[in-house]
């Protein structure tokens, strides 16, 4: 039976922070509208972290079970290394699933009843990333669901709740935000390259190569500073986010400096890192605009 700490690690929280972010960046965005609202902030975090808690559990079950787990270089998985059941994890998922759908419902009955339907492509979108029997994240697709859910959607969304609109300084943030979630992505299928390629999971990184996926991460971890200099025509208060441009190169760092396996880890944490102080220094200046 796994551990409290063996299920926390499990749920993988190094992945968090593209569950934060968008929300941040999306509240920083409803605040530049004049329309902030803490309460559906909150809640748009609870369906956000639920959702990325729900997915990892979803592929921790999904690769578990078809043996993709089975020779890892990173982080323990519960059902690879067999702390716990399939059954047990699924069910984790399933639960994270359904706290994600609640609150989603709250959220789209107080703004607009459509979102229903948004939020459940959001959950089919984490299932089915590594789950069923044609798992788009098999083929080379996940940076981009990641870019589209933990990005578009979780930024615009996060706005939409607040202010009941969206404008281009949101579509800017969610292109920023979701341009990290995918290097976070990115530099985790490089760690993974050789056991992927061996157990067929063709992720994008596979299908790039080695040299290629490390270029990817540059130019992903480079877009957001980029679009702080675009969110100058809003207000020069955007010029804040370049605080991240430090820790984004940082992130790179193993990535460019050639690391292999388990010495990638940190570009992970790092590339996270560098996400949440994009979203909160740019949504910050957003709001004091």
């Amino acid at each position: 039976m796994a551990t409290p700490k063996q299920w926390f690690d499990g749920a993988r929280p190094r992945t968090f922070p593209n569950a934060i972010a968008p929300v941040l960046a999306g509240t920083g965005a409803a605040a530049w509208l004049g329309d902030a609202l803490w309460w559906k902030a909150l809640l748009a975090l609870v369906v956000s972290v639920s959702l990325i808690v729900g997915v990892n559990f979803a592929n921790d079950y999904s690769d578990g079970i078809r043996g993709t787990d089975d020779d890892r270089v990173g982080p323990m998985r519960l059902v690879g290394s067999k702390a716990a059941s399939p059954h047990s994890v699924r069910n984790a998922a399933f639960t994270a699933f359904a706290v994600a759908g609640v609150s989603g419902v709250v959220l789209s009955l107080t703004s607009a009843w459509w979102l229903i339907l948004v939020g459940a492509v959001c959950i089919a979108g984490a299932w089915f990333y590594t789950g069923g029997k044609n798992p788009y994240g098999y083929a080379g697709f996940g940076e981009v669901a990641v870019f589209v859910f933990f990005g578009l959607v979780g930024v615009l969304g996060t706005q939409f709740v607040q202010a009941g609109r969206i404008d281009w300084v949101g579509i800017v943030s969610a292109v920023a935000v979701g341009s990290y979630s995918s290097a976070v992505l990115v530099a985790n299928n490089l760690r993974d390259i050789p056991s992927d390629t061996e157990s067929g999971k063709t992720t994008l990184a596979v299908r790039l190569g080695d040299k290629r996926t490390r270029d990817l991460h540059l130019a992903l971890v480079a877009v957001p500073s980029v679009l702080s200099v675009v969110l100058v025509i809003a207000t020069p208060w955007a010029l804040l986010g370049l605080l991240a441009a430090p820790l984004a190169w940082r992130a790179h760092a193993p990535v460019r400096g050639g690391a292999q396996g388990p010495a990638l880890i940190p570009a992970l944490a790092q590339t996270g890192l560098a996400m949440v102080v994009w979203a909160l220094a740019t949504a910050v200046g957003l709001a004091i605009a």
